[in-house]
């Protein structure tokens, strides 16, 4: 076993966060987990600095969450997700804390890919600096990214209320 391992599952919660804004389906999720903990695995002898490990996890994360997406997207003119997104996000439930976490995830599913992963990588609590290192982007397109993605956010917001 790999002595960064036990670090790997301290961080797993931050990756199981990440997964549920890319796939709705529990099972999908699993799987994709178990994919990105692969990834991890074959990776973490490559891993020069130990104290990196949370951001290499989510940066595998987000790489193999956005590709699910992307192979969901060119299996179907529109993504299933987008269309299970909008009528959830249209459904009320009792519960307001769910609605709100519910509201958010399918709202993040509904944002264009390259802003959602802006977004969610900032709700870790990552600047921008780091996420700009993560997604291969300057500063200053994390910032537009960002701004757009709180922008399509609200507008979503605004059409559903």
């Amino acid at each position: 076993m790999h002595p960064l391992w036990s670090d790997v599952q301290l961080h797993l919660p931050r990756v199981w966060r990440t997964v549920r804004a890319y796939e709705r389906d529990r099972s999908a999720q699993e799987d994709l987990v178990q994919e990105i903990l692969l990834a991890v695995w074959q990776g973490l002898p490559r891993l020069r600095d130990p104290a990196r490990l949370p951001a290499y996890m989510l940066r595998i994360a987000h790489n193999l969450g956005a590709s699910h997406v992307r192979q969901a997207v060119r299996s179907t003119d529109r993504s299933p997700l987008d269309q299970e997104a909008m009528e959830s996000i249209a459904d009320a439930s009792s519960d307001p804390g769910e609605v709100d976490t519910q509201w958010l995830l399918d709202a993040l599913r509904l944002i264009p890919l390259p802003q959602r992963q802006v977004l969610l990588l900032q709700l870790e609590g990552f600047d921008y600096k780091e996420i700009a290192e993560m997604l291969g982007i300057s500063t200053d397109n994390v910032g537009v990214r960002a701004h757009r993605a709180r922008k399509a956010l609200q507008e979503i917001h605004d059409g559903h209320q």
